[in-house]
């Protein structure tokens, strides 16, 4: 099990709340055999790994815009509402690039190819993705120098030889890119286990913004194994809402119960 702090946007993520974190996982019993350094510290590995994909002569300079691209005559629009890069920056000249660059950096992107790209998910089955016509040539730096989502998981996971991923349902349809980028490194993949959302009640996305399930005031209102049980019997691993330990879970958890439908979750003592 290896820690990683993904703090790419430096402006958001701070040292302090990546030591919250920790101390958050560490209340609930979830520990860590390795941590691995932060993202914020790795710009360096990342640009060798840009450097190899730019080789290829793959990697291209974009100066589009959100605007430009919600602007673009009939655009074709991805399933979660974003509109697919049409491909307009890569059919500059040189010389266009040049001026271009001189004016300000552009956005990396990734050229993709018009095939489907697919794997065996451990929980939702086969899925696949044709890369060229739902999703785009794909960002890899951003034009301040943020690196990318996409780039930096695939480069940090190929450095600390991870073997297995287990994340939410929404990043599904990010996995056929960063399995493209594997091939591209000549990397062997990890097996990929998604699993599906907690929602409110209501059926709501929960989000950070709104400050859902903020852990600060959960640890003043519950403990650990009490959260633990709500979460375990959410997850179908036991059969009623018991308090419990991590360790205790690790010795009865089955994947086969994780189901594939997003579970609204109640917390002990609210009213269902």
């Amino acid at each position: 099990m290896l820690l990683r702090i993904e703090d790419l946007d430096t402006l958001r993520c701070t040292v302090e709340s990546a030591d919250l974190l920790k101390e958050d996982l560490q209340w609930l019993g979830l520990d860590w055999d390795r941590e691995m350094p932060p993202q914020r510290s790795r710009s360096a590995y990342y640009e060798e790994i840009l450097a190899k994909l730019s080789e290829r002569g793959e990697v291209f300079p974009c100066w589009c815009t959100r605007g430009d691209l919600k602007n673009a005559a009939n655009a074709p629009h991805a399933s979660d509402g974003h509109p697919i890069y049409p491909g307009t920056c890569r059919a500059l000249s040189p010389q266009e690039r040049a001026i271009r660059l001189r004016k300000r950096p552009g956005i990396m992107r990734l050229a993709v190819p018009d095939e489907v790209i697919g794997f065996e998910d451990g929980n939702y089955g086969r899925y696949e993705e044709n890369l060229q016509t739902e999703c785009g040539a794909f960002i890899l730096r951003r034009a301040d120098g943020v690196f990318a989502y996409q780039l930096a998981v695939v480069a940090d996971d190929i450095d600390g030889g991870v073997t297995e991923v287990v994340r939410g349902r929404d990043l599904l349809d990010s996995t056929p890119r960063q399995l493209y980028l594997y091939r591209l490194l000549g990397a062997e993949p990890p097996r990929y286990f998604h699993v599906p959302l907690l929602t409110a009640p209501d059926g709501r996305r929960l989000s950070k913004r709104d400050e859902d399930l903020d852990v600060g005031l959960l640890r003043q209102r519950y403990r650990p194994e009490e959260l633990l049980g709500a979460l375990a019997f959410a997850a179908g691993q036991l059969e009623r809402p018991e308090p419990v330990s991590a360790a205790e879970l690790v010795k009865i958890f089955d994947r086969s119960r994780v189901g594939q439908a997003d579970i609204a979750i109640r917390l002990p003592g609210e009213e269902a």
